[in-house]
């Protein structure tokens, strides 16, 4: 596949950019710092479409490419991976889910005010005792009627407390199949029964919102079940495929801010007379950085490529974010070297990057899992 964006690409690429410079960079150490979560970006993202980026028009979306997404995302974690975290979560994993599993009576209800950026969304499958083995889910939901009860506690939900709308994941038929006991549900704000409990202190990525979810004897219509029951963890694996492709944009997005930091650093900086760039220990880092990043973008574009032209890409995604997560680690690790001591202080953008980029290799599946997946890809049937 050619990867040459094409002019409109590139225009979406550049609004993405213009508004990350404006609206995100004079903020991201304040935001950081007091891990605040920065609702009037998000307003002014959704503007531009950013909120619902796949999302058909007809549901209130820009109706654009998933390639077109990743470099939305790229651009945005250029600057604060924080922002793109918020973004990513909110499109690929709650509106997403809906897009895929929604009845038309859910999109228009949930889906379009989500994709408009009326509404944030959160997602909701991890447990504290169900993380890579997510289909060991406790939480319960039963059908009383006309109405499903949920109880259980839910952890790790970007945009947690925020959101008006969430997607979560509860066992249903326990006497089921593994994969075929859960089900997906939509809980809006407010719902009694429903809260979100303790936010989490994290290490990086501190203006994004991640917290746990406390159900208790939470009432929701019958309609609200998204997707058939006992599907909705089978569901969860396509939504986590697409999940895959922005997580490895973000990382990218953080690979390229801590490249062209270090990039201007290595320029400007002189020691024993002469810029350090002129070194070859710190000219080598940065060749190593600079074909690790397109290595790893080109991989991202193959996988949103391939979903956008509906062909299959669950190993193509977890490649991409295998290969752009641990590539970013690195890019940003060689990013605080190149800056020596001032790449451990704050003044300085580079340790963000580096405390931002571990999520990276977590969420959406550990880099051990996506190991595993493509391994399981490639042998078959054994």
């Amino acid at each position: 596949m050619d990867f040459e964006l094409t002019d409109e690409q590139k225009e979406i690429r550049k609004t993405a950019r213009e508004f990350a410079e404006k609206e995100i960079r004079p903020h991201v150490m304040e935001w950081d710092e007091s891990q605040h979560f920065p609702e009037e970006a998000i307003r002014k993202a959704a503007e531009l479409g950013f909120m619902g980026v796949v999302v058909p028009a007809e549901y209130g979306g820009a109706e654009l490419g998933h390639l077109e997404y990743v470099t939305i995302l790229e651009e945005l974690a250029r600057v604060d991976a924080s922002v793109a975290l918020i973004v990513s979560a909110h499109n690929t994993l709650s509106a997403g889910h809906i897009q895929q599993s929604g009845s038309d009576e859910q999109k228009r209800k949930y889906l379009a005010p989500l994709a408009r950026g009326e509404k944030i969304g959160c997602w909701s499958l991890t447990e504290p005792e169900s993380g890579s083995d997510a289909s060991a889910a406790r939480a319960t939901a039963w059908l009383d009627g006309d109405s499903w009860v949920l109880n259980g506690v839910k952890s790790f939900a970007t945009n947690g407390h925020y959101a008006d709308i969430c997607v979560v994941m509860a066992v249903s038929d326990k006497s089921a199949k593994k994969h075929h006991s859960i089900s997906a549900f939509i809980v809006e704000k407010g719902t009694p029964g429903f809260r979100a409990g303790k936010k989490e202190n994290k290490l990086g990525l501190r203006a994004s919102d991640t917290a746990e979810l406390i159900f208790e004897d939470c009432r929701i219509p019958k309609q609200n079940c998204l997707g058939k029951p006992g599907e909705g963890f089978i569901d969860c694996l396509k939504i986590l495929d697409k999940g895959r492709i922005g997580v490895a944009a973000i990382a990218v997005g953080i690979a390229q801010g801590a490249f062209e930091a270090s990039l201007g650093y290595a320029r400007e900086r002189k020691q024993f007379g002469k810029p350090i760039g002129t070194f070859q220990a710190i000219g080598w880092k940065l060749a190593d950085m600079a074909t690790e990043i397109n290595a790893a973008r080109l991989l991202t574009y193959r996988a949103a490529a391939l979903a956008d032209a509906g062909r299959p890409f669950k190993v193509e995604a977890c490649m991409a974010k295998l290969y752009a997560s641990e590539a970013a680690f690195r890019a940003a690790n060689e990013a605080v070297q190149i800056h020596g001591g001032y790449g451990f202080i704050k003044d300085y953008p580079v340790e963000k990057f580096y405390r931002d980029v571990k999520l990276c290799a977590i969420g959406e599946g550990t880099s051990e899992i996506q190991r595993m997946v493509i391994a399981r890809e490639l042998l078959g049937p054994l």
